[in-house]
Formats: structure tokens, C-alpha cells, sequence
């Protein structure tokens, strides 16, 4: 009863354009948050299909439901495992199922379908068309992938190699699974594969973390021993992947302004087996970059809160007016986040994501923050894959359900720029996870690197590659 209550609410908030449905969720503070936010988003998927359904049973009359109750009742009846709670509300659903079900049959008669994926709207079916896999990241502070493949063979799973392209992955169903294309310790599954249950996920080897999701994590790549930031860190997914990255060496700073989230977050790294974290129940923003114990921190991770419209259960629904004014505002709190993260006086490099399709929050945040800051640099990031930010920010990486299979998403690495004499810049080739040499289709496309010069605010700032070669055999000459 408490999830239908609570999925209500945030349904309603998020209809209202009060805010992402992520954030709605984990705000809320319910206890089993994949629970909800599967609830909300596939209820917000079949939303007027829904509507229609109670309208033409007069749904509400007959129960004194309020709309947002009944839609989130009505999905699981119909369209999911079944209403899970019991007591007088369940009893109502059944008294009235025959009616609903008989209600959806006609709509499926009039558009002539058959399935109900095929009632949902063209734009969400698009978004579907192309099935995510379950992807699951190993967790090396407890395990090896080897042992994971090994413990999933004798639990009757089969095993397919590496997949050596994206388009492998579709191909994965029942109890199959592959490494994955690009990130050595990523598993993949077919998408409704559950791992919910599974000892090795109870247990902390195993993270349920969508592909796009660990590229921050991975390309950030710090090292061993360092002094990390994860400035956004709740629900502590990424947090636990640096900490694996970092071989629980060095300080993990982990910052969130929700106790709840923080104290749900603390549960979770503990079953990662995470000890060099330290969390803090702090705004980023007010984080005083000069304070001591942040004099050697050199990386930092900033995911901060955004529009959440990468993620494939989520509309855009709203007026353009309602929605230009939730983006405006959400990219000056990204662009403060950004500017303040580069104040850290020992910071070589930052990761900037979204779990966003939108410029407004990626490549025009980003633009803004290297005005701004002239002193850092876009690293090209990750050659081999297949789609890059909208031109000319071509170093950053995008994602999305028909380019990568994953979930929308965006990564840019900011990097302190050095001069001439300071020698070559970082390595930006991350080392964490091995790198898979086959490249999906289209992997070595067109791939060239942007020149500095196509952003005016770097022109003063840049050397490439070539002109510091260059240099380097003048100098070599002149010495002879």
C-alpha cells in the first residue's frame, strides 16, 4: 500500500514538472527505491493509455480513487505482476478487473495491435525500440571477473565470450551472457534478466550500474592512492567504482546534501566493501576548495542533478515554456557546480555527466565553464566510440539506445593545461578496465580530433600534439 501511496505522489509531482523523475525518487526517502522508480516510469510510459482506460469505466466515480493512485493501480493490474499490496484496495482492483480488462481489449481492437508495447505513443515506442541490455559492473574490491564467470556457469548461465560488437549484445536471451564490447569489467545480460535476488548482488559483487553510467568513473581513472571528489555521489554507484579504480587506496571525498540518501548510500558501500570513502552530509558548492584536507586532490567526478531525460522510461512531457525554464535553471547550478569544481588548486583532471540528451546541459555548460576558465582544456576522450558530443565539443562522448544500447548520457574530461615547458600533457587513455582493441562499426569513423581552434576561448591556450613534436626537434637541434 505504501508504494502505490508513494508512487502516487511522485507521479504527480513529476506531471506537475516539479521535477526528474530520479530525483523525485531518491528524494522521497521510501525504502525500496528501484521498486518505485520502476513503478513511476513504467506507469508514466502507458499514461494515456491508462487514461483512457479509467475515463471509459469511470474508474474514479465508482472507487473515489484520486487520478494519480488509480493510474499507478491500474498499471499494475493490467499491464504488470499484479497489484502487490492487499486489504480493500485490492479488493476494489479485482471487483473492477473485468471492466478494465475488457476496457483495454477494445482500445487494442481500435488501433489493431495485439501487444500492449504497441499502444504506447510513437516517441516512447522509439525510445524502446531498441532494448537495453542489464548490464552489470564487477565489483574487483570483493572478486575477480573470472570468478564471476565461473560462479555464474555452475549457477546454469551461459557463457558467449566477449562481445567484440555492440551489436552482439542484442542477441543475449535466457540465461546468456557476454563481456562487454569496451569495459573489461562490465557483464551483459539480456534486459530482463533480475539480479535483484541473486546471492552474488546481495553479497557485493556484483553492481546493477547501466553501461553509460560507469564512463565517468572509468575515464576519470584515478590512481591509486590518490585524493578523489565524487561531488554529487548519492546513490553511490560511481562512488564505489572509483573506489574499486582506486584499489581502496588513498581518500574517496563524497559529497550529498540529503541525509537520507547519504545514510541509504553509506549501506551500499559497505556491501561494495568500500573503506577509503568519507562522506559528508555537505553542498558541494559550499565546499571551501583551499581547506587542507582537500590539498591534494587531484581528480574529481561531478554528476550533478539534471533533467534525467536520458533515461528511456522518461517523456518530455510539458509545455516547451515549462521546460525551457526547468533546463535553464538546472544548467546554471551544472555551470557553478563545474566552475567551482576547477577552484581546487591541485586539480588535474574533472569529469562532467549527465544522464541528459540535451545541449542546454552538456556541451553548452561545458562551453560556458572553458570561457571561463581558460586554464583547462577538453580531453578527447575514448576514440572507439561510436558517438561523440554535438560539433565542435567532438572530444566528449554521448550515449544513447541506438547508438551505444544504453540509457542517454553525456561525459566530458576537463583537464589543467599545461605550457610548453611543462612537457607532454596526461595520459588520457584510461587504465583501470583493459580496453577491448576490436572497435564497434563505426568505431574508427571519422574519429579525427577537434583542433583547439574551433573554440575561440582555447585558441591562446593550445598546443597540439604535432606542434609540441615539432618544438620538442627544434630544441633537440639547437642543443646539437
Amino acid at each position: 500500500m505504501a508504494l502505490y501511496l508513494k508512487a502516487a505522489e511522485v507521479l504527480d509531482k513529476v506531471e506537475q514538472k516539479k521535477g526528474a523523475v530520479k530525483t523525485l525518487v531518491y528524494d522521497s526517502k521510501f525504502e525500496n527505491i528501484k521498486q518505485l522508480f520502476a513503478l513511476v516510469c513504467e506507469t508514466q510510459k502507458y499514461s494515456s493509455v491508462i487514461q483512457e482506460i479509467i475515463e471509459s469505466t469511470r474508474l474514479l466515480k465508482e472507487t473515489k480513487l484520486r487520478l494519480s493512485l488509480a493510474k499507478v493501480l491500474v498499471y499494475d493490474l493490467l499491464f504488470g505482476r499484479g497489484v502487490k499490496c492487499g486489504g480493500s484496495w485490492k479488493a476494489m482492483m479485482v471487483k473492477h478487473r473485468s471492466r478494465l480488462q475488457a476496457a483495454l481489449a477494445r482500445i487494442k481492437v481500435k488501433q489493431k495491435v495485439s501487444r500492449n508495447e504497441d499502444l504506447l505513443p510513437a516517441g516512447v515506442q522509439d525510445k524502446n525500440a531498441h532494448s537495453i541490455p542489464r548490464y552489470v559492473r564487477v565489483n574487483t574490491l570483493k572478486t575477480t571477473v573470472e570468478d564471476v564467470i565461473d560462479y555464474l556457469k555452475r549457477d546454469g548461465f551461459s557463457y558467449q565470450g566477449t562481445a567484440r560488437r555492440i551489436e552482439d549484445l542484442c542477441q543475449l536471451s535466457g540465461k546468456m551472457f557476454m563481456g562487454d564490447v569496451h569495459l573489461r569489467d562490465l557483464l551483459v545480460f539480456s534486459a530482463k534478466m533480475d539480479f535483484h535476488d541473486h546471492y552474488l548482488y546481495k553479497a557485493g559483487h556484483l553492481i546493477l550500474q547501466d553501461k553509460a553510467s560507469c564512463l565517468p568513473a572509468y575515464l576519470l581513472d584515478p590512481p591509486v592512492g590518490g585524493h578523489v571528489i565524487d561531488a554529487c555521489a548519492a546513490p553511490g554507484n560511481k562512488t564505489s567504482h572509483l573506489a574499486a579504480i582506486m584499489k581502496n587506496k588513498g581518500k574517496l571525498f563524497a559529497f550529498d546534501l540529503d541525509a537520507k540518501r547519504l545514510s541509504t548510500m553509506s549501506t551500499l558501500l559497505l556491501r561494495a566493501g568500500v573503506t577509503c570513502h568519507q562522506l559528508a552530509n555537505q553542498d558541494f558548492l559550499k565546499v571551501d576548495p583551499l581547506a587542507p584536507q582537500y590539498k591534494d586532490v587531484k581528480h574529481i567526478l561531478l554528476d550533478p542533478s539534471c533533467s534525467g531525460s536520458g533515461m528511456v522510461c522518461l517523456s518530455d512531457g510539458g509545455s516547451a515554456e515549462q521546460d525551457g525554464e526547468r533546463l535553464q535553471a538546472l544548467a546554471a547550478f551544472q555551470l557553478r557546480c563545474l566552475n567551482h569544481a576547477l577552484q581546487f588548486p591541485q586539480l588535474q583532471r574533472v569529469v562532467y555527466s549527465t544522464c541528459s540528451i540535451h545541449s542546454q546541459e552538456n556541451e553548452e555548460v561545458v562551453s560556458a565553464c572553458l570561457e571561463k576558465n581558460p586554464g583547462f582544456r577538453l580531453v578527447p576522450l575514448f576514440p572507439e566510440w561510436p558517438e561523440r558530443g554535438h560539433g565542435p565539443l567532438t572530444q566528449c562522448l554521448r550515449a544513447s539506445t541506438t547508438e551505444t544500447l544504453t540509457h542517454g548520457f553525456f561525459v566530458a574530461m576537463l583537464e589543467r593545461q599545461t605550457t610548453p615547458g611543462d612537457g607532454e600533457s596526461l595520459n588520457t587513455a584510461p587504465s583501470a578496465m583493459d580496453l577491448d582493441t576490436s572497435a564497434p562499426p563505426g568505431g574508427e569513423e571519422q574519429q579525427a580530433q577537434r583542433p583547439s581552434s574551433e573554440i575561440s576561448e582555447e585558441q591562446p591556450q593550445h598546443l597540439t600534439t604535432k606542434k609540441k613534436k615539432r618544438n620538442r626537434k627544434k630544441h633537440k637541434k639547437q642543443e646539437s
